[in-house]
């Protein structure tokens, strides 16, 4: 992309996205990745190499296939017209960003567990986590949701947004199939543990800036909200690096320095148990209305960022012309 047009193609895919968030009855790219990693899994599978050679290869290939037929898509699109060209941009990283749709998923579950419609709340939240659900109660409800918003911040927005400012429409979508291929294949279970271990890894790696640059947009809306931000910063800087993943525990820690609940700790996934260390200790249990309070502070740090992204693309532009 193009410095002295990122300017207005950010922006405008944010507000797209803000105006028209995910509707089901329109085509969507992301799901089209999903089905795609779906057909071409079993022929890696098969190939007579280790499991972990035949996932890298798999995940490797994925991965510069969506980069070329994108940048290809948005050449042509530069052959027909320049506004052609700014109009497929803006569409495909509309589509590479969940801003409203994750906020609409989380108050489902908010408006389900406020009108004691326990079921429906467990229905809903299974859609945006990847624990067990079924013998959750409403505060530990509360916890994943909070948590998935925490963490989706980061997959959902504040990753695509910084590779479609260095690389443009390509590089968002290649981004978008590396974090689907963690969420489809990146499992330590038997099933993938070698199949998708470069999956996982290349995930991690692709988060590792975008996580850390997490910590003080989020400090930043915690500030403007209600004047925690010193708070927030200290708890993702002290607690961040406490989560199994290496990256998704700083934006929870944020989250849970600005909320000042406990989040983290133990989980079932597909029967079985899974230890994870507990991020905000000190502070309190959580409850249904701190879901509201978490859309909230996610919804400004994303705007945040996206705000943070043009002005600095707009210096650069200056700066290079």
């Amino acid at each position: 992309m193009e410095l002295s047009t990122a300017g207005y193609i950010i922006p405008a895919a944010f507000i797209l996205d803000l105006i028209l968030g995910d509707p089901t009855l329109l085509p969507h790219p992301i799901r089209w990745l999903g089905r795609i990693i779906t057909a071409g899994e079993p022929f890696f599978r098969n190939l007579r190499v280790k499991l972990s050679i035949s996932g890298a290869l798999f995940a490797i290939s994925l991965i510069a296939g969506t980069w070329t037929l994108t940048f290809v898509l948005i050449k042509t699109a530069q052959c027909i017209h320049p506004l052609v060209k700014a109009g497929a941009e803006i569409l495909i990283i509309y589509y590479c960003i969940s801003v409203r749709s994750l906020e609409s998923s989380a108050m489902a579950v908010f408006r389900a567990l406020t009108q004691t419609r326990l079921h429906d709340a467990k229905a809903k939240v299974a859609l945006i986590v990847g624990r067990d659900v079924e013998n959750l109660n409403p505060d530990e409800i509360s916890r994943a949701t909070v948590e998935t918003v925490g963490e989706n911040l980061v997959d959902g927005v504040i990753s695509p947004l910084f590779y479609a400012a260095i690389g443009g429409a390509p590089l968002a979508m290649a981004y978008k199939m590396i974090n689907t291929l963690d969420s489809m294949i990146g499992y330590k279970n038997d099933k993938y543990r070698d199949f998708g271990k470069v999956a996982a890894r290349i995930d991690d790696i692709a988060n590792f800036i975008p996580a850390r640059f997490s910590v003080p947009v989020i400090s930043l809306a915690a500030q403007i909200i209600d004047g925690k931000g010193a708070r927030t910063f200290q708890t993702a800087l002290t607690e961040g690096a406490n989560h199994t993943s290496p990256n998704a525990g700083y934006s929870e820690a944020a989250f849970a320095g600005t909320l000042g609940v406990r989040l983290g700790g133990p989980n079932y996934y597909h029967g079985r148990l899974v230890s994870k260390p507990y991020l905000g200790i000190p502070f309190n249990q959580i409850n249904r209305n701190h879901i509201k309070k978490a859309c909230d502070l996610m919804m400004l740090s994303a705007l945040i960022w996206m705000c943070v992204l043009v002005i600095t693309l707009y210096f650069l532009s200056i700066w290079t012309s």
